[in-house]
C-alpha cells in the first residue's frame, strides 16, 4: 500500500510514551560475559535462573530470522499469541473510540480482548464456504477502523482464505491486516510472512503452541515491519517471556527434522481420519480442512459431546458459534488416541 503511515494509527498517548528501559537493555551489543551486574537487585547466586532474561529474546529471535528469512527487527515476542494480539489492541485501539473488524466464526480472543480494551468488535460473517465477504467487510469500516483479524487457516472451521480476498484487504484498507498463523504448518499454503515487504500494513502472528508442540511454555510471535515493532516494543513489559521459555523455544526451534515429522504424522493421521469419517451415519459434513482439527456437523451436536463424553474423549462443541449450527471440532491425536475416538464414534454409529 502507497504512503501507507504507521504513526496515523498509533495511539497518542503511545506515541508520547517512554518507554521503561532496563540496564540490560544498554548492553545488548556488548560482551557480558566478564562483566558484573549490580544493576537489578537480583539474588547474586548462580542457579540458572536468578538473573532476569533477555528482554529481547535476542538468541529465539536470531533462530526465527534465520529460518523465515527476515531481520530480526521484524520480530516480536510474546507470552503466547494472547499477548501480542493485546499489544496490538493497546498500541492501536482507542478505548471507547476506534473499531476492529472480526470475521466469525473464528477465535474467540479478538472479541475478548476487543471487550477487555473497551474497543468495538464490528463482526462480518464468512460466507457459507467460510470465506471473508470482502464488500461487507469494506463497507463496515469506517475512519475508525483501526484493525481487520484474519484467522487462516481458520479456527475452528479449519479452511484457508483465499489469496485474492487478503490481497484485496491488503490494498484497500489503510489500517492493519493481523493474519493469525496458528495453523499454517498443516496447510499446503505458503505463510504471508513472504509478503511483509510488500505490504506494510501487514502483520503476522505464529505460535509455538501446535506445529511446535510448545503450548506449555507459551510463546507467541509476531512479524511486521520494523515501525510496527518498534511501537510494540515501546509497550511491551520490559521481561515479558521468561528465561526457561527462551531456552525451550532455542532448543525446539532447531529440532526441524523433528518437527517435520510430527507435522507429517499429524497430517497423514488427519487424512486417515477423514476417510473413518465418511462413514459415521450420524456426520452430515465434513468441511474441508487444512488444520489439526476437523470440523463435522452431526445431527444433534450436544447430544453426540456428552456421549463422547461419557467415552472419555473430550472435544470442542462449536454448535453456538455462528454458521456452526450441530458442529463439533476434532483435534487429531496421536495414532492411539484417534483409534479410541474412531472406536467410540463406530459404538455410536
Amino acid at each position: 500500500m502507497e504512503n501507507f503511515d504507521i504513526n496515523a494509527l498509533v495511539r497518542e498517548n503511545v506515541k508520547k510514551l517512554k518507554p521503561y528501559s532496563s540496564a540490560r537493555d544498554e548492553f545488548e551489543d556488548f560482551d557480558t560475559a566478564d562483566m558484573v551486574f549490580l544493576d537489578a537487585n537480583e539474588n547474586p547466586f548462580e542457579n540458572g535462573v536468578n538473573r532476569y532474561p533477555d528482554p529481547q529474546q535476542n538468541n529465539v529471535k536470531q533462530i526465527l530470522a534465520k529460518q523465515k528469512n527476515i531481520n530480526r527487527n521484524q520480530i516480536l515476542l510474546g507470552n503466547g499469541s494472547d499477548e501480542v494480539l493485546d499489544l496490538l489492541f493497546r498500541a492501536f485501539c482507542e478505548p471507547k473510540k476506534d473499531n476492529i473488524i472480526s470475521l466469525p466464526p473464528t477465535y474467540g480472543m479478538y472479541s475478548v480482548l476487543a471487550n477487555i480494551n473497551d474497543v468495538e468488535n464490528r463482526e462480518v460473517l464468512l460466507s457459507e464456504a467460510f470465506q471473508p465477504q470482502i464488500d461487507k467487510i469494506i463497507s463496515a469500516v469506517d475512519k475508525n477502523t483501526k484493525i481487520i483479524f484474519l484467522c487462516s487457516p481458520n479456527n475452528p472451521t479449519g479452511n484457508s482464505f483465499s489469496d485474492e480476498s487478503v490481497v484485496a484487504l491488503l490494498q484497500n484498507f489503510k489500517g492493519l491486516i493481523v493474519i493469525d498463523e496458528a495453523y499454517i504448518d498443516f496447510s499446503k499454503k505458503e505463510s504471508w510472512i513472504n509478503e511483509l515487504d510488500a505490504y506494510p500494513n501487514l502483520i503476522i502472528t505464529q505460535t509455538l503452541s501446535k506445529a511446535y508442540g510448545q503450548a506449555g511454555i507459551r510463546l507467541g510471535i509476531c512479524y511486521a515491519t520494523e515501525a510496527v515493532i518498534t511501537v510494540l516494543n515501546k509497550i511491551k513489559p520490559p521481561y515479558n517471556v521468561n528465561e526457561l521459555t527462551q531456552q525451550r523455544a532455542s532448543l525446539r526451534l532447531k529440532e526441524t527434522a523433528k518437527i517435520n515429522t510430527e507435522i507429517a504424522s499429524i497430517i497423514a493421521q488427519r487424512e486417515q481420519l477423514l476417510q473413518v469419517l465418511l462413514n459415521i451415519s450420524f456426520i452430515e459434513k465434513i468441511h474441508p480442512t487444512e488444520a489439526n482439527f476437523i470440523l463435522v456437523k452431526v445431527d444433534d451436536a450436544n447430544k453426540r459431546y456428552d456421549e463422547l463424553i461419557a467415552k472419555g474423549i473430550v472435544i470442542r462443541n462449536r454448535t453456538t458459534q455462528p454458521l456452526c449450527d450441530n458442529c463439533l471440532r476434532l483435534t487429531i491425536g496421536t495414532e492411539t488416541e484417534n483409534k479410541k475416538l474412531i472406536e467410540a464414534l463406530k459404538l455410536l454409529n
